[in-house]
């Protein structure tokens, strides 16, 4: 080889070396919808967190269809990202971008909704057994006899299951004691407020009388009073809803909703944010004690606590988090 070209070869491959060197961590991100309140503060959070650890972020988002979102799971990974972060749509149509996923050899992390019958490489989320309990608890210790409506988050979210465990794990008892009737039972296709207002509404048209109701979401919470109010019902309906909007916690100091729970996204956020990158990078997991079954492997996972919102504890959670402004609760 010439002298010359020896050099122009070195120059290039040099020039090569650093550019691989200096080339950003490029996780994608794919979401469900915006439909509820939270999730816009998701994306930013996450991306915010993964571009401090020197990462980037290309998001896309379905607006609840399972079917573009795959499209837009294969556009990213055409585009060479370098691990994916998902908000499914469907807990089991998302189990074809994992697979399609491992095909380009990224991996993939399953935020706050677990999905199901793949190989799944992480899953994070809150304890959502957990924030069921603490649903039915909260109800039953204040309407501890009555009538109860459950209605349930989306039937295509695993979490929609682990809430109704958690909210029955509570209820069971009462019910076989014969405190309580759950009179109505049943899951939303969506966690919109349309569906709370159906399902509320068909619930009252059966003529039951209600005096607790315990919905999958603040979403469906906001659905159901509308369908109350047109009732015209003139007596306390307890309601827990999930979420901490703020909404919610401006019924909530205003006496029309009992309680919400909140879910910390800064902290799944930023807990996200870190494994996305070590899963770019390729490093093992060396601290997590926890799987969850998804039905076809057990996948290494974080639960994090969720925590009860009412009256007495608004300044105490979504305030003193800066999640909320205590302004705008009480204006």
């Amino acid at each position: 080889m010439r002298p010359k070209t020896l050099v122009i070869c070195t120059a290039i491959l040099t020039a090569l070396f650093f550019s691989g060197c200096n080339k950003k961590t490029v996780i994608g991100l794919l979401m469900d919808s915006y439909e509820t309140e939270r999730w816009e503060r998701d994306k930013d959070l996450f991306t915010s967190h993964v571009s401090e650890l020197g990462g980037e972020v290309i998001t896309d988002v379905a607006n609840g269809d399972a079917a573009i979102q795959f499209e837009q799971a294969k556009k990213m990974l055409d585009s060479g990202i370098d691990a994916l972060v998902i908000v499914a749509v469907d807990q089991n149509e998302a189990a074809k971008i994992v697979e399609l996923a491992h095909d380009y050899e990224v991996k993939v992390l399953s935020y706050d909704r677990l999905i199901r019958n793949c190989d799944l490489d992480l899953y994070i989320s809150f304890d959502n057994v957990e924030v069921g309990t603490l649903q039915a608890d909260y109800l039953t210790s204040i309407c501890p006899q009555g009538n109860y409506a459950l209605i349930g988050g989306a039937v295509t979210d695993n979490n929609s299951f682990l809430l109704k465990i958690g909210q029955m794990n509570v209820l069971q008892p009462l019910v076989e004691r014969g405190d309580i009737r759950i009179v109505y039972d049943q899951f939303a296709s969506r966690w919109t407020e349309e569906e709370g207002y159906r399902l509320m509404k068909e619930c009252l048209d059966l003529n039951h009388e209600i005096d607790a109701v315990i919905a999958g979401n603040d979403k469906l919470v906001t659905g159901a009073l509308r369908a109350i109010h047109e009732k015209v019902i003139d007596r306390t309906i307890y309601i827990a809803g999930q979420d901490a909007e703020l909404m919610a916690c401006q019924r909530i100091v205003g006496g029309e909703q009992t309680m919400t729970v909140y879910k910390p996204i800064e902290a799944i956020a930023a807990k996200a944010a870190d494994f996305a990158m070590q899963l770019a990078s390729g490093d093992k997991f060396t601290n997590l004690n926890l799987s969850v079954n998804n039905g076809k492997r057990m996948v290494p996972a974080v639960l994090l606590p969720p925590m009860i919102v009412n009256k007495e504890t608004i300044r105490l959670t979504v305030v003193a988090d800066g999640y909320l402004k205590e302004n705008k609760i009480y204006e």
